[in-house]
């Protein structure tokens, strides 16, 4: 009897001392969580595929999904249509251009003739070989001559600037429908779902067949890689830690066993908050705690929404 009773006290002693080193191995206590990016569709339109699955590990600017584009293919060829109609409605001046040329170059050869004329009648008429009139009638024709000359040269530039004011008012739709073109095909590269970061499918939202939304999510993940726990910490223990400071991160391995991380404190709250219902302090009194994060590199053991605790020394 009296071994008994030895051993059952022993054992009491042990469970007790057990008990008390559990609640002051821990300084604080928190949640393992992660950041977690949720990739939504860019475009709305047919999911043709979406190559994931939950727990499946992706690459970062992986393309794992198409969306269908025929709806915005057709919409770039209608907007290239009209670009090219815009050259069509345009005016080609040149060819009124080289006839009006054309027609001076035969004016100014009349009018050379005419001042060859009006020089050898003047000779003549100094030798009494012709008369004023004749003159005249030379000195009328040079005149017509010039006239006509000069009107042609205006007709020139008045039909290079109506020409060109009118193509100018047609073209004016190109550059804006080239930029509804470069709109429609950054649209179009947009419909290749591609995978933003290194990481760990959590949660498949859509189908291949489904018609999605721009804006709708199709996934969550995340990189599981470095996992952080939030912890909180009461004010009076603020000052036992500070940023990037290693502390030790211990983790239910069995029922009477702690598997130890090493973790880096990588932020500290400035403001205090009312505890968390579901996370106990080192001093169950205190009111209000400050949150803090410690980034622990995860071996794969560590999960979302498992609970840890630290030791700041």
């Amino acid at each position: 009897m009296k071994i008994r009773i030895l051993i059952y006290t022993t054992f009491l002693s042990a469970m007790i001392a057990g008990c008390n080193f559990k609640d002051q191995l821990s300084d604080a206590s928190g949640t393992f969580e992660t950041d977690e990016v949720i990739v939504s569709s860019e475009v709305p339109g047919k999911i043709i595929s979406l190559n994931i699955e939950e727990g499946s590990n992706l690459s970062k600017d992986s393309v794992v999904g198409i969306i269908d584009s025929v709806p915005l293919q057709l919409q770039k060829a209608q907007a290239e249509a009209k670009i090219a109609s815009l050259y069509q409605k345009t005016m080609d001046v040149k060819p009124q251009i080289k006839l009006l040329q054309d027609q001076i170059l035969v004016q100014k050869t009349q009018l050379n003739n005419a001042l060859y004329e009006k020089a050898r009648t003047e000779k003549l008429i100094k030798a009494d070989a012709a008369t004023t009139k004749q003159l005249d009638d030379l000195n009328t024709q040079i005149d017509v001559l010039q006239k006509q000359i000069a009107v042609n040269e205006q007709q020139i530039k008045v039909q290079e600037s109506t020409t060109g004011t009118q193509n100018s008012s047609i073209m004016s739709e190109d550059n804006p429908l080239r930029k509804s073109v470069a709109q429609i095909e950054d649209q179009i590269r947009r419909t290749y779902i591609t995978n933003p970061i290194n990481g760990t499918v959590l949660t498949k939202y859509a189908m291949a067949g489904e018609v999605t939304s721009a804006g709708k999510a199709l996934y969550k993940i995340a990189d599981l890689s470095v996992i952080t726990l939030r912890a909180y910490i009461t004010g009076t223990q603020l000052s036992q830690i500070k940023l990037n400071q290693q502390v030790k991160v211990l983790v239910d391995s069995n029922a009477n066993k702690y598997k130890e991380y090493t973790g880096t404190i990588t932020w500290i709250s400035d403001k205090a908050e009312f505890t968390p219902k579901t996370i106990q302090t080192k001093d169950e009194r205190a009111n209000l705690v400050y949150a803090i994060k410690i980034h622990v590199k995860n071996d794969g053991l560590l999960k979302i929404g498992m609970y840890g605790e630290v030791k700041f020394n």
